[in-house]
């Protein structure tokens, strides 16, 4: 490929400038492999958001197909029209009548290229981390059953599990905002402030929020 000349500016965008530049209405979509507790294998499509690193959808199936993963698309962009641009690897999956009907729907299709997976390094890294944080730890025992390990998961991804790159903060942060009190101390809560824990499958991670104690309490 043509360089430009030592101390000459690019006259286009850098990949990593683009994708911060149009962060707001990208999507990255990526498979990965998950296996039963009967060695049955199956295929997990993942859908995130760049801008608020937002998992905007999770689903399995045992056989993937272009047709299959067009529809997970479709229901993802008929949310709403803030998306422009959809990111994919070259895996056959992701065929000319796929990236076509997407074309229909208002989007652009940016293809990867040929064996760089840092191309689409924010969907690759969620997917690291839900083998991490979640598929480590926990086994399938069927189709549906990972299917409900995922879902909760992904609302814990989404609205309990801090991001760094946030501020830190969460993808989907609460519509509603409960009154607590003024914290008076860094290190200490304010009175009539109560730390509410919440199990995510059944105890591998927490979710935590203050509310206001109950009167009387």
């Amino acid at each position: 490929m043509p360089t430009s000349p030592p101390g000459m500016p690019r006259g286009d965008q850098r990949w990593s400038t683009f994708l911060k530049n149009h962060a707001k209405g990208i999507l990255a979509c990526d498979f990965f492999v998950a296996v039963t507790a009967t060695f049955r294998m199956l295929y997990v499509f993942v859908v995130i958001e760049h801008r608020r690193r937002r998992l905007a959808h999770v689903n399995v199936t045992a056989h993937p197909s272009a047709d299959w993963t067009l529809q997970q698309l479709r229901e993802v962009i008929g949310e709403d029209g803030n998306h422009k641009h959809l990111i994919h690897d070259r895996d056959r999956i992701f065929s000319k009548h796929l990236d076509d009907s997407i074309k229909a729907l208002g989007l652009e299709v940016l293809r990867s290229p040929v064996a760089s997976p840092k191309a689409n390094s924010i969907c690759e890294r969620v997917i690291g981390t839900i083998r991490r944080e979640c598929l480590d730890w926990v086994i399938p025992m069927s189709e549906a059953h990972l299917r409900a390990i995922l879902k909760e998961w992904t609302a814990h991804y989404n609205r309990g599990r801090c991001h760094s790159m946030l501020g830190p903060g969460v993808p989907d942060p609460p519509q509603e905002t409960v009154a607590i009190p003024k914290l008076e101390s860094r290190h200490r809560l304010a009175v009539g402030a109560l730390v509410l824990a919440k199990s995510v499958l059944g105890g591998l991670h927490h979710g935590y929020s203050l509310v206001t104690a109950p009167a009387g309490g």
